[in-house]
């Protein structure tokens, strides 16, 4: 990654506005006593004032060098649930995974169908847009295989908010303000910074650059997710370390991550795309649907709360799930577990139809 001295200056001064208003939005929505405010108040934050006026859309941008550090730092986190203890739990999720891949199945013939029979898009677009995850992946083949790549991007931006917008809302619904009050005494709960020791940061360091350069070294797919995952929950699930949760870099990472799926959707100009936004919300209501039916029947026949398995099954990022599960309290290794098979098996199966449909 190659940048300039007035280049780095211009992407810190971007960050520092995006994530100054991100903050200035989070503290209303903590303010309020608003779920997941750092997250949903960055999010909706940024996109507004980006929405609204329209001067400060150049500047509301996170740069990748500042975004991947945060993704690495939070690909760690996630391996710091795969104890020991976890092969005591483990074998229950057979049978959830197994529904959520069968899910994951039928929502993307679902969504293809109704864009390639209904909207008539070509095929190869269509399943680019239906795929229920798998976002980068998706927008890179999208820029290489389809004239209009910006409207998978759509679709996929327009799923991801709406999932992470509703997701804290369904927490107030379903288990009342004391949730949100408990989701917020969790993360103030969390070691800060000056609990960390000199060896467990300079681990937490290590474990994100070693695991992002051994995945690349050994052409690991997603090496900036899974590299530092794998190496990460090797190391905790031995015993051979242990690290802990750091609020501050929780409330960070919530507050980039929220920012920057704000900032993209403030980018998107309304009348450049409103053909095919009607298209995107009603593919991402039947997706999101079609999983909501099936974690509510899930949550009806078994003992596992609603939001545990609709935060396993959601069909939006991997981190963003892994955030809201953190600050909420769910099983953070289950949420992701999930995620990961889903990812894979998106991973795996998306250039096989490409090739298909490009015959």
């Amino acid at each position: 990654m190659q940048f300039s001295g007035k280049t780095l200056f211009s992407d810190l001064y971007k960050i520092i506005c995006t994530l100054s208003i991100a903050f200035m939005c989070a503290y209303i929505f903590l303010s309020l006593n608003i779920p997941a405010p750092y997250f949903l108040g960055s999010l909706i934050g940024v996109w507004a004032i980006g929405a609204c006026i329209s001067r400060t859309r150049p500047v509301l941008v996170i740069a990748k060098w500042f975004y991947l550090p945060v993704i690495l730092g939070i690909s760690v986190l996630i391996g710091t649930n795969f104890t020991p203890e976890i092969l005591q739990t483990a074998q229950k999720w057979l049978v959830t995974v197994s529904i959520m891949i069968m899910a994951t199945i039928c929502v993307t013939i679902i969504a293809f169908q109704f864009l390639t029979r209904v909207k008539q898009y070509e095929p190869k677009q269509a399943f680019l847009c239906s795929i229920p995850g798998g976002q980068a992946e998706a927008l890179v083949m999208a820029r290489e295989m389809v004239e209009k790549d910006y409207v998978v991007a759509l679709f996929h931006l327009v799923r991801v908010a709406i999932v992470f917008i509703s997701t804290p809302l369904f927490l107030l619904v379903i288990e009342g303000p004391e949730a949100i009050e408990r989701s917020n005494v969790i993360l103030q709960d969390m070691p800060n910074i000056s609990d960390l020791s000199l060896f467990q940061a300079g681990l937490f360091i290590g474990l994100c650059v070693s695991g992002y350069w051994i995945a690349r070294l050994i052409r690991m797919p997603m090496p900036h997710l899974l590299g530092p995952i794998f190496l990460s929950s090797i190391l905790h699930f031995t015993g051979i370390i242990e690290l802990p949760r750091i609020s501050e870099f929780v409330i960070i990472a919530q507050m980039t991550i929220g920012a920057s799926v704000g900032a993209r959707l403030a980018q998107i100009s309304l009348l450049e795309i409103k053909n095919v936004l009607g298209d995107a919300f009603i593919t991402s209501g039947l997706i999101i649907s079609t999983y909501l039916v099936v974690a509510i029947l899930i949550t009806l026949i078994s003992d596992v709360a609603f939001l545990s398995i609709w935060l396993a099954f959601v069909p939006g990022g991997l981190y963003e799930a892994t955030i809201l599960a953190i600050i909420f309290g769910f099983d953070v290794a289950f949420v992701v577990f999930h995620h990961l098979v889903r990812v894979i098996l998106i991973f795996v199966s998306m250039p096989i139809f490409i090739t298909k449909f490009s015959k």
